[in-house]
């Protein structure tokens, strides 16, 4: 099953007044989009998307009143549909009649605001995506290195922790470690966070839980990152051929973004903060336009060609 938030949710977060449906409140929305339906009450339901949080304002409620009885009655029962998950009316306006007991007996909530239905509605809209948003847990450890949220992955005990240590030693950022809570706030957009449980907190092998926050102040950590570069560590292997100049630019799909990724080997000796540290600001640099890498292959090439010409 997807994401979803209960009308009494809603109710909560927004301290919304019930007027009727208290039966109805463990009704789910499941999308973040609104709908006014003012179609529907001149009678056109063709396309009516009964899932929707219905948004009733000043508009709606209008042309209501100026409807015959008989045909409020029918129009109110044909929005009271069984998916519907409940009716908002804003700016402290009176319910009609019709609508509130086609609610009542469907079991529909019907909630009132004192806002305005363009506030209302934006702010309900964006609680919504963000509650409704995709979601994944990675194994990793996610790091803010000069303003880049950098993901790093790898095997159990193949250092990601100690790194992030020494990363943050060196005034950098720690997110989350080893369980990273990712979502996909908007399209190409992942955040990532750590779970409320091991906020601040990092697990070194040998010398057990520390709370980076109190070791290293309230400038060595924070709660939410915008990831844009992934990492994978791995343990060096011989006969492995490993990318020298950075022309192969690897792909990681998280969810339903790709992120570019950097495949490191991990052997005694190397510096792998540093080595970081570098990555990061060379993706700054690719960000901005200079490819060190591809600027090199032009110039190789621009050589060979020049050396061709004096044969």
């Amino acid at each position: 099953m997807g994401n979803e938030v209960t009308v009494q949710e809603l109710v909560q977060q927004f301290d919304l007044e019930i007027l009727t449906g208290w039966e109805g409140l463990g009704r789910t929305v499941q999308t973040s989009d609104l709908y006014r339906p003012g179609l529907e009450l001149a009678g056109f339901f063709t396309y009516y998307p009964a899932e929707r949080l219905q948004l009733l304002g000043r508009t709606e409620l209008t042309f209501i009143d100026g409807l015959p009885e008989p045909i409020r009655r029918e129009r109110a029962r044909r929005l009271c549909d069984d998916r519907t998950p409940c009716f908002c009316i804003t700016r402290n306006q009176q319910v009609p009649k019709e609508l509130s007991d086609a609610a009542k007996e469907k079991g529909i909530p019907v909630l009132r605001t004192s806002l305005s239905t363009t506030k209302f509605g934006s702010k309900v809209t964006n609680y919504l995506e963000k509650r409704l948003a995709p979601k994944t847990t990675l194994h990793g450890v996610l790091v803010d290195v000069y303003g880049v949220g950098v993901l790093l992955m790898g095997a159990s005990g193949i250092g990601k922790s100690e790194t992030a240590l020494e990363l943050i030693k060196r005034g950098h950022r720690l997110v989350a470690d080893d369980a990273v809570e990712i979502i996909q706030t908007e399209e190409e957009t992942l955040v990532g966070h750590a779970p409320e449980l091991i906020r601040h907190l990092l697990e070194i092998r040998g010398l057990g839980i520390i709370d980076v926050m109190t070791l290293f102040g309230a400038g060595a950590v924070r709660d939410y990152k915008k990831i844009s570069l992934a990492i994978r560590l791995e343990a060096w292997q011989e006969d492995r051929q490993y990318d020298r100049l950075g022309l192969d630019e690897e792909r990681i799909r998280i969810i339903g973004t790709e992120l570019p990724q950097l495949t490191i080997p991990v052997r005694p000796g190397r510096n792998l903060a540093v080595i970081i540290e570098v990555a990061a600001m060379n993706f700054r640099l690719k960000k901005m336009g200079y490819n060190a890498a591809r600027r090199f292959a032009q110039r190789l090439n621009e050589a060979i060609d020049e050396a061709e010409e004096l044969d």
